[in-house]
């Protein structure tokens, strides 16, 4: 028998048993494990070329990894980043609706039930009104500030400053009711609501959250025009705790106009529209370090004014007529199953003022 060591087909020529690597076996392991790179052309030439296998990055634990699987795994990281940071800062996320607390917008208009009178005296508009109207910020009632379970007096006290300054910039200021000015409310409104706000002016909706007069008073400077340079105010203003730590303010004012038809003088006749807003304020303690309210719930009535007015935009006083006509029917019935109109639209009928 051949010698067991030997190929099965015999030696190769010029391979004898004397060669000095006859006695090693390169199994399949060993050259599954052989790393090999073939020089280029320029290392060839250049000499200066040492290394006998393909460089690698030596990754601790991990190991090695070729430099091609390196960039592999960078290009797949900066993939994903890019699709991270698009992700965060896309068009449609900036400008994606505020969520959180909104301010929500009830309106109801107060039709008159018999003709729309002018007031005898033009020079004393305000004469007929009951006691407890007092000349503007005077009539809004702030409390005296106290303590709370977990606000201090300074904090409810700044609650009451902020709240108070926010009804004289949208309720009594003649530069906001008949001149369009709208950025000392924004001011004082928590940045959270300021793109609802700017919507609510740029494209005012009657959908509960995008009426501007849900935010402020203002009446149309083409149609009317204030005949009087105060305005009467009375109400009240409560102080409670959402939770321990939202302060909560609510204020219920009626604030009584004196208008007359744009563009006329002196001579004109003068009306009175009274407008009822219950507005609800929160604070949290951020609020109340930067002086900003965040109004959650508006409720607005409005008179006279006709049944079915847009509203959102301005309100639309029924000022008086030379000659009196008779009104609009004041409230039309309203059938539960007719869905054709949206269920918060509101209509009441204009009973007299009282303090």
């Amino acid at each position: 028998m051949g010698d067991p060591r030997e190929p099965p087909e015999g030696t190769p020529d010029g391979a004898g048993n004397d060669d000095e690597y006859g006695a090693v076996v390169f199994d399949e392991s060993f050259v599954r494990a052989a790393r090999i790179q073939e020089l280029s052309a320029r290392e060839r030439l250049g000499g200066q070329y040492t290394r006998a296998v393909r460089p690698r990055i030596f990754f601790g634990p991990l190991g090695t990894l070729p430099r091609q699987a390196v960039v592999l795994l960078l290009l797949v990281a900066m993939a994903f980043a890019a699709a991270v940071y698009f992700g965060v800062s896309s068009p449609r996320r900036l400008s994606a609706q505020p969520t959180g607390n909104q301010l929500t917008v009830s309106l109801v208009a107060l039709a008159p039930s018999s003709p729309v009178t002018a007031v005898p005296d033009t020079k004393n508009p305000f004469a007929r009104l009951p006691a407890g109207y007092a000349d503007g910020a005077a009539g809004l009632g702030v409390p005296a500030a106290s303590a709370t379970a977990h606000f201090t007096k300074p904090e409810v006290a700044k609650a009451l400053n902020t709240a108070q300054q926010f009804l004289v910039a949208s309720a009594l200021t003649p530069a906001e009711l008949v001149q369009g000015e709208t950025s000392v409310v924004r001011t004082l409104i928590t940045p959270g609501e300021q793109a609802q706000y700017d919507q609510s002016i740029a494209d005012p909706r009657d959908d509960q959250h995008h009426a501007a007069t849900g935010w402020l008073v203002r009446f149309d400077p083409g149609q009317v025009a204030l005949a009087a340079g105060n305005v009467k105010v009375a109400g009240s203003m409560q102080v409670t705790e959402a939770d321990s730590g939202t302060l909560e303010i609510t204020t219920d004012h009626t604030f009584v106009y004196a208008l007359r038809p744009a563009g006329t003088d002196g001579s004109a006749p003068v009306d009175l529209f009274s407008v009822r807003r219950e507005l609800r304020f929160e604070f949290d303690r951020t609020d109340l370090g930067a002086g900003r309210a965040r109004l959650v719930d508006s409720v607005v009535q409005a008179g006279p004014t006709a049944c079915g007015s847009r509203q959102a935009d301005y309100l639309q006083p029924v000022l008086a007529a030379p000659a009196p006509v008779p009104p609009a029917s004041p409230a039309p019935a309203v059938s539960p199953g007719d869905h054709s109109r949206p269920a918060w639209q509101l209509c009441g009928t204009l009973g007299s003022i009282t303090g």
